[in-house]
């Protein structure tokens, strides 16, 4: 990870603005959801995409090495693999 410079303090109910430039570079629209995930070092920030990390697909979602993958594309690896 690298640091950005910017720091925010919480507000008194524990909320912290995300800079502009933040926003617009990951793509962030107003009441998107963030994902969040803890690391040994602190906490990390995602946007949460609820699909397959590989194709965005919602059909029979199963974690494997820390990734979401969805029937079809587990499918397309077996095939591959063949």
């Amino acid at each position: 990870m690298r640091s950005t410079g910017i720091v925010r303090q919480l507000d008194e109910v524990g909320r912290v603005v995300l800079p502009k430039e933040l926003r617009e570079t990951y793509a962030l629209r107003n009441r998107d959801s963030i994902e969040i995930l803890t690391t040994e070092d602190g906490i990390l920030l995602k946007k949460y995409n609820p699909g397959c990390d590989l194709c965005g697909g919602f059909q029979g979602i199963r974690m494997y090495h820390g990734k979401k993958i969805c029937i079809e594309c587990r499918k397309e690896i077996a095939e591959d693999t063949k």
